[in-house]
């Protein structure tokens, strides 16, 4: 079993990749089929260590792989960051408070369990969502950082996500606290968004 933890609200304890270079059913069903953990889970794993979103300390990755109809946000590997973003006018954003994928649901039982997180929004606390135990399925990129190896993934997927809506134009804060056990993260972004459908990183 492969782990590593992260944060924000990424805490990743991640098995079952098989290392296969076929996209398999990640691929075949459309945004609106697939589950919101899987498609957070595929974005983060996507890019190697220099250009990972997870990874990434100022903000300068954020854009990559941003599917179109959403907007992710992302944690770290440990510390806090602060990230500088340009997003999309009418776009939502998601982001977990703390997360994690798992090989088998008692995993995730015990991480939600001791999963606690506050996501704000320019200082109002945002209502989070509970995921207990799902099962999905993603396709990481090679020499990705988060599951370590490519191909299709298979695993439970649980945590407490924020759907935030469309943001209107100019500067916000999004303050993201995350815990379960002995991990502690925070990530701070400053997200500006643009007056027109155009997004930079």
């Amino acid at each position: 079993m492969w782990n590593r933890a992260a944060a924000v609200a990424c805490v990743f304890l991640l098995g079952g990749c098989t290392g296969s270079t076929g996209a398999g059913r990640a691929a075949e069903e459309s945004p609106a089929e697939r589950s919101i953990q899987a498609r957070w889970w595929e974005w983060a794993a996507a890019e190697s260590e220099e250009t990972n979103p997870v990874a990434d300390e100022t903000g300068e990755h954020c854009a990559r792989n941003q599917p179109g109809d959403v907007w992710f946000l992302a944690g770290t590997f440990g510390g806090r960051v602060e990230r500088r973003c340009t997003v999309p006018l009418g776009v939502p954003v998601v982001v977990p408070a703390v997360n994690l994928v798992a090989t088998e649901a008692w995993d995730c039982f015990a991480f939600m369990t001791e999963a606690s997180g506050v996501v704000e929004l320019d200082g109002a606390e945002v209502p989070l969502e509970r995921f207990d135990e799902e099962p999905i399925t993603f396709v990481a990129g090679v020499g990705n950082p988060v599951t370590g190896v490519g191909g299709s993934t298979e695993g439970a997927g649980c945590g407490l996500w924020a759907r935030i809506d469309p943001l209107g134009a100019g500067e916000h804060r999004v303050s993201i606290h995350g815990t379960s056990g002995s991990l502690e993260v925070e990530a701070e972004y400053t997200l500006t968004v643009a007056a027109s459908s155009g997004s930079a990183a």
